[in-house]
């Protein structure tokens, strides 16, 4: 029985979660907050969720615990055999973590509803027995979670159309993926969905404001969350599409003009922190400023980690036969994929060099935790 340390409303618990139940591996799902020390001590970063198995080990991260746990259960398997569809599928689940997640923290602390409901949440399922009285717990984790991951991430007056049109994208390309197969692709979830679940369920179905748009506007989308949460292994095993369909093509030209050229920006500012000599510790890494489909963000909070994740997107690029390489430049026909591809990196992450993930010392998407507001 693992022991999951996270939150019922958590964008990577349910993501996790998801996955734990489609392959039947028993866990139990703890409040965080009273463990923080122990986390801390065990993995290097308290972050949602995190794992303590029974051989004692802790594992962090939800990219690499869903890729250890592949290959401890790997039947059936949830990356695609087709090594083109299985990187298109990284891709995916890398943008799924990586860019979905500032709409969804949009969406759960802009809007009045949505905020005083999830702050009641968070305070009556991890802040049980604090002194201070429960409205004053609301407010602090309303103006934490608003001040940090929504106006300390560059969502603003001159943002927020572009960030909410970037979720009615969202559901746009996965209902056109929909509507031909149960699943993203195929008949049983891949590392894709699972990717997905991430924003998909526990905010943008379940927050008010977002699930009401998703009803509306992408029903398609609301009934497969409910599929993938309640999925099972298919007797002769899953049968995955061999090659992307046309239907993906408006889900991968979101993917390279958003989610790509963050990570490129991201990339670039990371080298400048470097060339300053600021370091590679848990430090408050500065702000860049990036151009995303014509808007202009300011004040985007500098990630070591999510180097880090480019930097995995390019390994697993760089692993692909040569056939396989061209098909993917072929699919993603836009500047901003070719960071996935071009020759060099302006500065490397530095991070989990040795290849321990999920086991090794984890660290924070944004510095000490929460993107600092200045």
């Amino acid at each position: 029985m693992m022991k999951v340390y996270g939150s019922k409303v958590s964008y990577f618990t349910g993501k996790l979660e998801a996955y734990l139940r489609y392959k039947a591996i028993p866990y139990e799902l703890i409040p965080l907050p009273p463990h923080r020390a122990k986390i801390l001590a065990q993995t290097g970063a308290v972050q949602f969720p995190v794992v303590e198995r029974e051989d004692g080990r802790w594992m962090s991260d939800t990219t690499p615990i869903l890729r250890q746990l592949e290959g401890e259960s790997p039947v059936p398997p949830i990356f695609p055999e087709d090594p083109t569809v299985r990187f298109i599928a990284l891709v995916i689940e890398d943008y799924a973590d990586e860019w979905l997640w500032r709409p969804a923290m949009h969406y759960r602390w802009s809007y009045a509803h949505d905020r005083e409901l999830l702050s009641s949440l968070l305070v009556d399922e991890l802040m049980e027995g604090t002194r201070l009285p429960r409205f004053v717990n609301r407010r602090l984790i309303q103006a934490r979670q608003r001040g940090g991951f929504v106006l300390g991430d560059g969502v603003n007056a001159q943002t927020r159309d572009h960030v909410e049109a970037g979720y009615f994208r969202a559901l746009t390309a996965m209902s056109e993926l929909l509507e031909k197969r149960p699943f993203l692709l195929g008949d049983s979830p891949s590392i894709a969905d699972f990717g997905l679940m991430g924003p998909m369920l526990r905010h943008f179905s379940q927050d008010p404001t977002p699930a009401e748009l998703m009803r509306r506007h992408g029903p398609g989308v609301y009934a497969w969350t409910a599929r993938v949460w309640h999925a099972t292994p298919l007797p002769a095993g899953p049968n995955f599409v061999q090659s992307i369909p046309d239907e993906a093509r408006s889900l991968l030209a979101e993917i390279c003009q958003t989610h790509l050229a963050q990570l490129s920006a991201n990339s670039e500012a990371w080298a400048k922190t470097v060339s300053q000599g600021k370091g590679r510790g848990e430090k408050r890494l500065g702000h860049f400023a990036m151009t995303i489909q014509g808007c202009q963000y300011k004040r985007i909070p500098v990630s070591r980690y999510r180097v880090a994740c480019l930097e995995e997107l390019r390994r697993a690029f760089s692993l692909l036969p040569e056939a396989s390489q061209s098909e993917v430049r072929a699919l993603l026909q836009h500047a901003e994929a070719d960071i996935l591809w071009a020759s060099d990196l302006p500065a490397t992450s530095g991070y989990d060099e040795e290849r321990r993930a999920p086991f090794g010392r984890a660290i924070n998407v944004f510095g000490k935790g929460v993107p600092p507001l200045i």
